[in-house]
């Protein structure tokens, strides 16, 4: 094994307020403003800002042989440059390092890709240009919405131009294969692969701070011990994970800044292994196997698949609802009615609504603001119908 992939999540959705029944028709203010100020602000303090300085810290000590990578999401970018303009500049200054790659995403963090190939291509282009124009890169890599990858899905991507995608190791997948190869497209060859390594991923972003865990306490030294005992033909572990592992998800007291601080140290201190990117790697690396994916896969639960999205009748209700407005607001064209319904297209509003409470329910319960996954389906059923009581509004003026 000759190198590692680090790669973080930055994600923050627009929550809604709470939207009930009688406000339909009345008030077309959706977006909690205080909420999605507060906890931007909260998680900028507890981990975007301290995790950039380690990260900082980090490059300035190793120079080149540190780098690590982003994929942040339109809606991250957008509050920060509402509420936590601080963070935007500290990724500015990463972005200066030469040290930092920027992925390519779905501007909305969407699944557009399992619904419409039109609306995936525009929040692609127009998050590609945006991290172009923040931070001075055309990014060559894609990684789309919860790691959600398919055949059809890969075939759009290349099609967009992209090099690499990452997407998640999932076994059945994979088999007997290891997710620390690079791979390529079954339907495009020309597409590369990176496959999320989930165990050791994991292992920081769900397990660090379980103390019920039988290698609890994770540390630097038992870490890297794991990555240098992957097999020797193994190219790459790629380890992605949410940035707001550090901090938010696994809290300060834990230790995880010190993991975060000492890990890569002991890596390049004591090992011959380096840190490397998806576009270095798509440079260097040839594909090892050729990877079918007919139905789509993605990061969540045991089954990798798109149930905790998709799993139930309400969010499926729900999905088709948000994109059945698709036409009418290509032909409205107005920017402001389509910045909302972006916002409503974001992956967490069908997250909160999964009724999938059994070995998995830990984790949903973790990130759902609702009581009830039946309460999150009503509120957003409900801004959803204002919402398109109001675009049907501007649709019959506009074919008048």
């Amino acid at each position: 094994m000759k190198s590692v992939c680090l790669y973080f999540q930055v994600h923050q959705p627009f929550r809604l307020r709470t939207y009930r029944f009688f406000d339909i028709g009345k008030h077309h203010h959706y977006f909690d403003d205080y909420a999605n100020r507060f906890l931007m602000q909260q998680v900028a303090g507890k981990c975007y800002l301290p995790a950039n300085k380690v990260l900082m810290d980090l490059i300035m000590k190793y120079g080149k042989d540190f780098k690590v990578s982003f994929s942040i999401s339109g809606t991250a970018l957008d509050q920060f440059e509402v509420f936590a303009p601080d963070v935007l500049e500290s990724f500015r200054v990463l972005a200066e390092t030469g040290n930092v790659e920027f992925l390519a995403e779905t501007h909305a963090h969407s699944l557009a890709a399992l619904k419409s190939r039109n609306e995936f291509n525009r929040q692609v282009t127009y998050h590609s240009n945006r991290i172009k124009s923040l931070f001075g890169q055309t990014p060559t890599t894609f990684r789309n919405t919860e790691l959600v990858y398919s055949n059809d899905i890969g075939d759009a991507v290349y099609d967009m131009g992209y090099q690499t995608m990452i997407t998640e190791g999932a076994k059945h997948v994979l088999g007997r294969e290891s997710p620390n190869r690079m791979y390529c497209s079954a339907s495009s060859p020309e597409l590369k692969l990176l496959l999320k390594n989930f165990q050791l991923s994991d292992d920081i972003a769900f397990r660090f701070s379980n103390q019920n865990w039988s290698e609890w306490p994770l540390t630097p030294e038992k870490y890297v011990g794991w990555l240098k005992d992957q097999k020797q033909d193994d190219e790459v572990v790629n380890l992605f994970m949410d940035y707001e592992t550090f901090g938010e998800h696994q809290w300060a007291e834990t230790g995880i800044f010190d993991f975060l601080k000492g890990f890569p140290a002991m890596l390049l201190e004591n090992t011959n292994i380096k840190f490397t990117t998806p576009s270095e790697l798509a440079n260097t690396l040839t594909p090892h196997l050729p990877v079918n994916i007919p139905d789509p896969i993605s990061w969540a639960d045991e089954e990798r698949d798109l149930t905790a999205w998709l799993g139930n009748e309400m969010q499926k209700e729900a999905f088709t609802k948000v994109y059945s407005i698709e036409n009418k607001l290509n032909k409205i064209n107005d920017p402001g009615l389509y910045y909302i319904w972006q916002y409503l297209q974001t992956s967490d509003h069908f997250y909160y609504m999964c009724t999938k409470w059994f070995s998995d329910g830990a984790v949903h319960r973790y990130f759902n603001p609702y009581s009830s996954p039946y309460e999150a389906f009503i509120n957003y059923m409900n801004v959803l119908s204002d919402f398109i009581t109001k675009v049907d509004s501007h649709y019959d003026s506009f074919i008048c």
